[in-house]
């Protein structure tokens, strides 16, 4: 069966874009409609056919790229070209290890089409007597991006500074009240690997998913405002949500990954799934 979350997994289209540089490397993606307002700063982005790169003098180390990024940054967010401001520090690197290249607020990652890192977890409820439930959450109707829509029980971006690790720990009792000692036997699955245009640009994202068995007695409660509701769901209920797409695409992705997994349901109920768990596309 081929699932409208994976195809959107993968619903980018390279030519529609220029490659953006820094010293030399590959670490995004720039919208070619949003191009021309780089232009605005030739003493920052050195632009031609074959991409954007930011200006060799800025090569001095991340600080001054980021300082150079944050003049552009906050002009943008004034024009209303980056939105859902965070107060929140991501770095610009390709792999999640690597060294950083700058350092940018987190909603102009996808007006840039940088490489962003997140988690999802799966909250399992098993029984002895019958079928195992998923914990899914419905995110807030004021969330900057997919309000309303269901999600896993916790799902993050991963700021600088954080490990993943510390990242599940934060994420765990902001979203869902998970005290610490319990969301340190989060399991580990697999990454997904997702690059898609959005209508804030592009989402170059790997997502680190996990799986936490949660008690029976438990019930999720939000700290931060950002959950709407939580459900506790059949497997099969939670199965039709990505089938009818009312999950995001990255809890989509993540829910998957652990159904199959657990072997609750077969491979070929999600044809193509694979290929995104391998490398990701061409972003560097």
């Amino acid at each position: 069966m081929s699932l409208p979350c994976i195809a959107s997994a993968r619903r980018f289209e390279p030519s529609a874009h220029r490659p953006l540089f820094m010293s030399a490397e590959q670490v995004g993606w720039i919208r070619e409609s949003d191009v021309p307002l780089l232009a605005h700063w030739p003493d920052v982005f050195e632009i031609d056919a074959a991409g954007v790169a930011l200006a060799a003098r800025f090569d001095v180390d991340a600080d001054s790229r980021s300082a150079a990024l944050a003049t552009v940054i906050g002009a943008l967010a004034g024009q209303g070209r980056i939105v859902g401001w965070r107060d929140e520090t991501y770095a610009i690197r390709n792999t999640f290890d690597g060294p950083p290249l700058a350092f940018i607020e987190r909603a102009a990652s996808r007006f840039f089409g940088t490489m962003t890192y997140a988690v999802h977890l799966n909250g399992i409820v098993k029984y002895a007597d019958r079928a195992p439930r998923l914990w899914i959450a419905r995110r807030s109707e004021t969330k900057a991006t997919d309000p309303g829509m269901l999600d896993n029980v916790v799902a993050g971006g991963i700021g600088w500074g954080f490990s993943i690790g510390e990242t599940i720990v934060k994420e765990c009792w902001e979203e869902a009240g998970i005290e610490a000692a319990l969301a340190c036997k989060a399991e580990p699955g697999r990454t997904v690997h997702v690059l898609q245009s959005l209508p804030e640009g592009t989402q170059a994202e790997q997502v680190f998913v996990y799986d936490l068995a949660l008690p029976e007695d438990f019930a999720p409660r939000n700290q931060d405002g950002e959950v709407g509701e939580h459900r506790l769901a059949r497997i099969e209920e939670v199965a039709r949500w990505i089938e009818d797409g009312e999950m995001t695409v990255d809890a989509s992705l993540a829910t998957l990954d652990c159904m199959l997994r657990h072997r609750w349901i077969d491979d070929d109920a999600c044809t193509g799934i694979e290929s995104l768990f391998a490398a990701p596309l061409v972003t560097r």
